[in-house]
């Protein structure tokens, strides 16, 4: 049996061994990481008995059609993500099936494609997530689309008590879909900004109102308007190959980055517990506009939620701790009251950061 007396040495060895473990933990979590697939739906908006908008003799339905297929097209060369398409061809899906499609498949994101028409020469593309009724305009746009529910069959019984022209039955839509307020927004604004930022294309922003299509998915969901078929200039833009090609890639780059953004917030269940005084691990159960009591039975059940205000949304976090294991537990205790888009953040020193380097930092 050997012994060694050098201090420096043992010093040293257990500084090399305890590296190791770090590099050994940062390689099992890329591991992991690396072997989710996110599933992507992509939907062409109306299509075979219904063209959408016919602005100055361009098809709407064929031009979602060709745009979704290019971004599916781009999103293919990457081996995480997994493409569905709610139609390929010039068919019709009635809107609770595109919806019924993307939640069978479990999708991580859908993203239903449009072109937009109005009486007077608007342009400019927009992005919008599902919410309560912004304005005047923007209802006129949810009612237009909506108004495809009238072409299915037994329209009358699958959404009762529905009127596409009521502002009453348009504002109760966006209950469904509280939960992933955040996440809508989130890659809503990474397309707005390619939009925008790359292609110099007029902003009409980001806006939240009641389209059917989103209300029928259990996912962030985004309705995308890529402009207007009735401006004659920008109806040509996008009825060209180079406008599709151009407007496709804006898209399929911001689903990109959002899903590596997801993957940087990806947890690992099987790292064990850290603790850290300078970093807070946090349970993000919802988000909105509303100003929610924190009071335990407006939450499921759940005590102690605390609220943020960021700009104009509230953020509501269950679960406040600096250890991770703790933060993992409240994580299955919020999914399991019913939130199941909960997810896990984390805060260095009262900043968002990426949990997987939070964790290498402690």
């Amino acid at each position: 049996m050997i012994i060694v007396e050098n201090n420096k040495f043992n010093t040293k060895l257990k500084s090399l061994i305890f590296l190791g473990f770090l590099l050994g933990l940062t390689f099992y979590s890329s591991k992991i990481i690396a072997q989710k697939k996110y599933t992507i739906v992509l939907d062409a908006g109306h299509g075979g008995k219904d063209p959408g908008n016919l602005g100055n003799g361009f098809k709407e339905k064929n031009i979602a059609l060709k745009v979704a297929l290019l971004v599916g097209k781009e999103l293919k060369t990457r081996k995480d993500i997994k493409v569905i398409f709610t139609r390929e061809t010039d068919v019709y899906p009635e809107l609770w099936k595109r919806g019924e499609i993307a939640n069978n498949a479990k999708a991580d994101l859908f993203v239903s494609i449009h072109c937009d028409s109005h009486t007077s020469n608007a342009y400019g593309a927009g992005t919008f997530v599902l919410g309560l009724r912004g304005n005047k305009k923007n209802l006129e746009i949810a009612k237009r689309e909506n108004a495809s529910i009238l072409l299915e069959d037994n329209y009358e019984k699958r959404y009762k008590g529905f009127d596409s022209n009521s502002a009453e039955s348009v504002i109760g839509l966006s209950l469904l879909q509280e939960e992933n307020l955040d996440k809508s927004l989130e890659i809503a604004s990474l397309i707005q900004n390619n939009f925008t930022t790359k292609l110099k294309r007029h902003n009409r922003k980001v806006k939240q109102d009641n389209f059917q299509v989103l209300r029928e998915t259990i996912m962030p969901s985004v309705l995308v308007e890529l402009g207007f078929l009735t401006n004659k200039r920008e109806g040509k833009y996008l009825n060209s190959k180079k406008g599709q090609k151009q407007m496709a890639k804006a898209i399929a780059d911001a689903i990109k980055k959002y899903v590596n953004n997801q993957k940087l917030n990806t947890v690992d269940d099987k790292v064990e517990d850290v603790v850290s005084d300078t970093v807070e691990f946090k349970i993000q159960i919802a988000s909105g506009k509303n100003k929610i009591p924190l009071k335990s039975y407006n939450f499921k059940g759940l005590k102690n939620v605390k609220r943020v205000k960021i700009g104009s949304y509230y953020k509501y976090y269950y679960g406040v701790t600096s250890k991770y294991k703790s933060a993992k537990k409240s994580l299955k205790e919020a999914k399991h009251k019913g939130y199941k888009s909960a997810f896990m953040v984390a805060f260095k020193n009262g900043k968002k950061s990426i949990i997987k380097r939070s964790k290498k930092m402690t």
